[in-house]
């Protein structure tokens, strides 16, 4: 392949980039929300409340946030694989230093660094793929990325929550930590680098006008507040939704709930089918579509029969990935510069989103009933229906 042409489908260059990008959203997904399955134990182990262990969850995306905020001006002065070759290996070095941690406070710290670093992947992963590879294949790049944040985020907490079970929390987070630093070194040696971008100083003044555009843009706006709605309602299911089956009238052991988290396979099917419904339908009536079968699946976990409840989940899984894909996609092609800035705000609200709703909605939970945090979150899915029903380009 001449190496003035982007990476297209076939090429041994592509192949390299889908194998390590998928590995990069495995990586950082399945550190970032390792705690997540296990907050019963750890909460139990460091005599607190769901609230106070759910800033385990918390404490990496506001690190993330944090982080995100920092590269959206950073990111172009350095090297796109050399930022996400370090961010990948110091936060599994994190997670790993993390299972000796002897305080719930020195976690949450621990947390707040880890998410920070490992916010250089997505910073600008959407922007590498958008820059190198060809846009014919763009979408199944972004939707593979995507795929790999899915399968991450489904085996760290089925795998966190058995090996808890079986080897104590401290030993799961270990072995995640290990693993998370053998997709790093994989990466490093096999990620292809940019031919279609360099390195260069941070023009401030253009970042914070480029910033100030996005931020002002309606549509983008749009985009922003949904991403943050929807996945702080996603983080909010999957951080509580065990405190709600170990307890009566379910009574499930930690074992079969581990295995509710093979809901996320939907997560994955959720991705496929946007990348594959791009071709036909236009991006809006997609978002839509997704964004109100979410809010059904919201609705079904109101219900009190175990088999309504895992319906409800997996609409309510794949809904949310779908959503999640074809919002992330129509803000890297929204926007014709600075596509690290745009790509960076989505996160930065998608994450701020996650901490806020994840974390307030736990305190609700304990405050009220299962149903008004459910309502809550109905609430917030409904808003984000509104937000995708108005934004035309």
């Amino acid at each position: 392949m001449n190496s003035t042409e982007k990476a297209n489908k076939g090429s041994r260059r592509f192949r390299y980039i889908k194998l390590c990008i998928f590995f990069s959203g495995l990586s950082v997904f399945a550190q970032l929300y390792l705690f997540q399955p296990i907050l019963p134990t750890v909460s139990e182990y460091f005599k607190t409340t769901a609230g106070d262990s759910s800033l385990l969850v918390s404490s990496s995306t506001i690190g993330m946030a944090i982080g995100l905020l920092f590269f959206a001006f950073k990111a172009d002065s350095y090297s796109r694989k050399g930022l996400m070759t370090f961010s990948l290996v110091s936060s599994a070095i994190l997670t790993i230093i993390s299972a000796w941690m002897p305080s719930l406070s020195l976690l949450i710290v621990t947390g707040i660094l880890k998410g920070f670093v490992v916010s250089g992947v997505s910073a600008i992963a959407l922007a590498y793929l958008t820059e190198e590879v060809h846009v014919s294949v763009v979408g199944f790049a972004i939707s593979m990325y995507l795929s790999g944040n899915t399968i991450g985020g489904m085996s760290g907490r089925i795998m966190a929550t058995i090996l808890a079970g079986e080897l104590g929390w401290r030993n799961a987070v270990l072995i995640i930590g290990i693993e998370s630093l053998i997709l790093g070194l994989v990466f490093w040696k096999l990620f292809p680098e940019s031919r279609f971008f360099d390195p260069q100083q941070t023009d401030y003044s253009l970042k914070i006008k480029q910033m100030k555009k996005f931020l002002t843009d309606p549509y983008l706006l749009r985009l922003y507040f949904i991403a943050a709605l929807l996945m702080g309602s996603f983080v909010s299911v999957y951080n509580y939704l065990s405190f709600r089956l170990e307890a009566a009238p379910f009574s499930l052991s930690h074992f079969v709930i581990a295995f509710i988290f093979l809901m996320y396979i939907f997560g994955m099917f959720g991705t496929m089918i946007t990348s594959r419904l791009s071709k036909r339908f236009s991006s809006r009536h997609i978002l839509n579509a997704s964004v109100l079968f979410m809010l059904a699946g919201t609705a079904l976990l109101l219900s009190d029969n175990i088999y309504m409840i895992i319906f409800g989940l997996g609409l309510f899984t794949l809904s949310f990935f779908a959503a999640h894909t074809m919002a992330s996609q129509m803000t890297a092609l929204h926007a014709r510069q600075g596509k690290s800035s745009a790509t960076s705000i989505y996160w930065l609200f998608y994450y701020f989103g996650s901490s806020i709703l994840g974390t307030g909605t736990g305190y609700i939970l304990h405050a009220g009933s299962w149903n008004v945090f459910i309502m809550l979150l109905i609430f917030s899915v409904g808003i984000s229906f509104l937000l995708a029903v108005r934004n035309k380009e």
